[in-house]
């Protein structure tokens, strides 16, 4: 598969052990979940599989891929993840609209947890793709961020299986 959007062919592809779970939270194995899309070997077959994959991407911090999926109408000259201090939680998706293997656009609503600079917080977007010579594409979104902080009972968001209260919180 040909890169997509004209980038360069010599972008570095997303390498990681193949063995783990994958980040986009689906339970599956990267390499049967969104590695064979990150490492260019077959593309997304949904809106929904390119949207968790293009956050496995950001957890990685390879922004080559996620420049490869966005669409070139509306994708930035640059995407600089290397100096990112975000710390991924979680991906939960609410919504699908359309974006299966037929259509030729979707919409995907999500929620992404993440940690920057100690608080904790979520990107809530409504993402727009288009499907273009058969690969799907992340055209654009309305997104909006907000600081969280969970409650003194609930489980911490930094994955250890404790309360929040007897970990982050203490």
């Amino acid at each position: 598969m040909s890169p997509v959007g004209n980038l360069p062919q010599d972008q570095p592809l997303a390498t990681t052990d193949n063995r783990h779970a994958c980040p986009c939270g689906s339970g599956a194995d990267f390499s049967d979940c969104c590695g064979p899309y990150l490492q260019g070997l077959s593309p997304a077959p949904t809106a929904a599989a390119l949207m968790r994959s293009r956050y496995t991407a950001y957890t990685l911090r390879d922004a080559a891929y996620v420049l490869r999926t966005w669409h070139p109408s509306s994708r930035p000259p640059v995407l600089d993840l290397a100096n990112d201090d975000s710390d991924w939680l979680g991906l939960a998706l609410l919504n699908r609209e359309r974006g299966q293997p037929d259509d030729t656009e979707g919409v995907v609503e999500f929620i992404a947890r993440y940690r920057q600079g100690g608080s904790d917080r979520q990107l809530h977007e409504i993402s727009r793709f288009v499907r273009e010579d058969g690969c799907w594409l992340y055209l654009d979104g309305s997104a909006g961020t907000r600081k969280t902080r969970p409650g003194r009972n609930d489980p911490c968001s930094c994955g250890s299986g404790k309360k929040f209260k007897k970990c982050c919180g203490a």
